[in-house]
């Protein structure tokens, strides 16, 4: 991880997710870099609904592709996405709920913070 990596909050960025292994550089950190090209600095809550838009869009996310040691995404995992596929969902009304603590600052060159607000994650206590 990058130590430097800041949140949406400007502290200390948090692990997305370890399982399955996310981020650009597959350390479970939306962290980024120069080459990180497609800026993969949202941490997002998958859906079956965005799991559907984002295969029509022409990124599927849920089928394994064992050859590149993906295995496909299920709802309810969380993935580094892309912050313009989250963009280009959100201006669709599919956009996934985003863990805002995992969510690089640098998101918010491309997105608003009030717009990641309204999709913010919130963990549910069942008992």
């Amino acid at each position: 991880m990058n130590k430097q990596a800041k949140n949406v909050f400007g502290e200390e960025i948090i692990v997305c997710s370890e399982n399955p292994l996310t981020g650009f550089y597959r350390n479970g950190c939306c962290d980024s870099g120069p080459e990180d090209r497609g800026n993969h600095m949202v941490c997002a809550v998958m859906t079956e609904e965005f799991l559907e838009f984002s295969k029509l869009m022409g990124n599927d996310l849920s089928t394994p592709l064992p050859q590149y040691n993906f295995p496909g995404l299920s709802p309810g995992d969380r993935w580094c996405l892309c912050v313009m596929r989250w963009k280009e969902a959100f201006d669709a009304g599919k956009a996934p709920q985003v863990v805002l603590e995992a969510t690089n600052e640098q998101a918010l060159d491309f997105v608003t913070m009030d717009d990641l607000l309204k999709h913010a994650w919130k963990e549910v206590d069942y008992l």
